[in-house]
């Protein structure tokens, strides 16, 4: 590997993500080199358009190159097709039906999907649609998007009831949110379908934005809660992959938690 290449990528990186001007110093400290070994660095990014100096305060920034690149990849890369690996072999794990959902208002759309092999299984389609509040995709995405009341309230309008077992109480709809915040997955146990449960886990991008959630669909009787949370351990490791590609990392700004949290949490048992 080409170390000096390897330590000018990582202080782009370091830099960007400190959304501040920084000195020499800054990046010294950061990563422990000598002043002088920092400030050629430093320099050196100027040189080749991917910093800038201020004039009065010698601090550095990225310069826009940054942006313009970022903006061509972003137009280049389709998430479903980046995502599809990782779907995939969660599918072969599980055997169950596996999907990517966006959020779409009030409703996910199914962007992506494998169905299961086994003779009894969960159905959706690509281009479907489902109420968000309803399907355990859409609840995470609900969850990682942490709107306030009023905004998720004019955003979802009526719970209507679409199985005996949808949530049609809005503070009842609060509270399981925040435990899916909480918990790191949705759950949906036949509040959409009858005979349909599901597990679904958000997908971030490098912002720390959730921009989708890869969703799984189980039929009722494979959906014990022993069973339930060993396919949500699978499905949240296969979201946190997922996210990487995407350019996710732990230092992104956290979600804010949903402003309803004193809401007395829904009983799932």
């Amino acid at each position: 590997m080409d170390s000096t290449l390897a330590k000018g990528l990582a202080a782009i990186e370091w830099m960007t993500r400190q959304q501040r001007p920084c000195r020499v110093t800054d990046l010294a400290q950061a990563f422990g080199m000598a002043r002088s070994n920092a400030h050629r660095t430093l320099q050196t990014l100027v040189e080749c358009g991917w910093a800038v100096q201020d004039p009065d305060t010698s601090a550095y920034r990225p310069s826009l190159r940054l942006f313009e690149l970022g903006a061509l990849v972003s137009e280049a890369s389709d998430v479903g097709s980046l995502l599809r690996p990782h779907l995939a072999a969660l599918a072969q794990q599980t055997g169950e039906t596996i999907h990517l959902a966006v959020l779409d208002g009030a409703e996910i759309v199914y962007l992506d999907k494998f169905d299961s092999p086994l003779p009894v299984a969960a159905y959706s389609r690509i281009g479907g649609r489902a109420a968000a509040y309803c399907v355990a995709s859409g609840k995470a995405l609900l969850a990682a998007a942490a709107p306030d009341e009023a905004a998720l309230r004019g955003s979802l309008g009526t719970l209507a009831a679409h199985t005996p077992h949808s949530i049609t109480d809005f503070d009842a709809l609060l509270s399981e949110l925040e435990h899916t915040r909480v918990r790191g997955y949705a759950e949906n146990r036949e509040e959409w379908r009858l005979g349909v449960c599901g597990l679904g886990v958000p997908v971030f991008n490098a912002r720390g934005e959730a921009v989708a959630a890869v969703g799984m669909s189980v039929p009722s009787i494979r959906f014990a809660r022993t069973q339930a949370r060993e396919l949500a351990e699978r499905l949240m490791a296969c979201a946190r992959d997922a996210s990487v590609t995407l350019g996710y990392r732990t230092s992104a700004v956290p979600v804010t938690p949903i402003s309803a949290c004193t809401t007395k949490r829904r009983r799932l048992e």
